[in-house]
């Protein structure tokens, strides 16, 4: 048996099929996404101390705050892919400005504004109440063990709205898949540097944009040298057939890692969520807040 097909019997095992988890993924994906970039966080960003001008300064602590006042090396350390300069550029002095409490207060603050101003009158809709439900009901079932960044947002409490309740219940979910992301690329035997070019080398996203995670050159290029070693891209940076098939199998592991959390749900009941979800995935993506080429390689793995 292929690495690929145990990959699809082991998530067809836990009930849902690999394809349903990363659509589920794509669907839910925006509606946390649009915390990084939306004006009305940006704002709270500002009032607490932080700069604006670019979105780093306000995206370190706004992740990591759940995890408290740490430092840079245990922040890049559950970020992986980012170089641990930039993480501690923006993180080491972060919590000397705000504290993490005062910083989750603020960023629900611009979740609740930047929903409304997304979603308009279908904030506070039935339809809304419902998917934030199920959706609830997914992340309080998700098993954070060896997952950092899952467990320290599903220790916060629960905010009351609907509308609330759905963006923690998507953000437990996508750090709970990142975080099994994490563990597929050590057990491939990708560094974070080395994540970052081999997944340029399958197309996910161009080299400029992953240039945006702090990475010199020179150690892009020591990346690069390293994974051409182990025959996995070519001279020119593309990925050979056996950079094509890890990377594959990175993200096989990926969907069947996020799986679990969705056996909380029915097949009916992830249908139902799939079907209440597309509205106002579509809002968040037409907000024309979210970039057009991610890191994620949404749409392309």
């Amino acid at each position: 048996m292929s690495m690929h097909d145990e990959a699809v019997q082991n998530a067809a095992a836990d009930g849902i099929e690999p394809a349903r988890v990363r659509q589920l993924w794509h669907l839910l994906e925006p509606l946390h996404a649009v915390l990084y970039y939306a004006p009305e966080v940006f704002e709270e960003a500002a009032a607490l101390g932080y700069g604006t001008k670019e979105r780093w300064p306000a995206y370190f602590p706004f992740r990591a705050a759940p995890l408290g006042a740490v430092g840079g090396e245990r922040v890049a350390s559950a970020f992986y892919s980012f170089s641990p300069r930039m993480v501690a550029e923006h993180v080491d002095s972060a919590w000397r400005i705000a504290s993490p409490e005062d910083v989750l207060a603020a960023r629900l603050r611009g979740i609740d504004r930047t929903y409304r101003a997304i979603f308009g009158d279908r904030t506070d809709s039935p339809e809304l109440a419902e998917a934030a439900a199920l959706a609830r009901r997914a992340a309080e079932s998700a098993n954070t063990a060896g997952r950092p960044l899952a467990a320290a947002n599903a220790e916060l409490a629960w905010p009351e709205a609907p509308h609330l309740q759905l963006w923690h219940a998507v953000t437990i979910l996508r750090e709970h898949r990142g975080d099994g992301h994490l563990a597929a690329l050590l057990v491939a035997g990708l560094d974070p540097a080395e994540s970052l070019v081999s997944f340029a080398a399958i197309g996910a996203a161009s080299v400029e944009r992953f240039e945006s995670r702090g990475w010199s050159k020179e150690e892009w290029a020591a990346a690069h040298g390293r994974l051409a070693a182990r025959g996995l891209v070519d001279s020119d940076g593309t990925a050979t057939e056996a950079g094509r098939d890890l990377r594959r199998t990175v993200e096989e592991h990926t969907d069947r890692l996020a799986a679990a959390p969705w056996r909380a749900l029915t097949r009916q009941d992830i249908d139902r969520l799939t079907e209440l979800l597309g509205e106002f995935w579509v809002a968040a993506l037409s907000s024309g807040l979210l970039p057009s080429e991610s890191t994620l390689g949404i749409g392309k793995v």
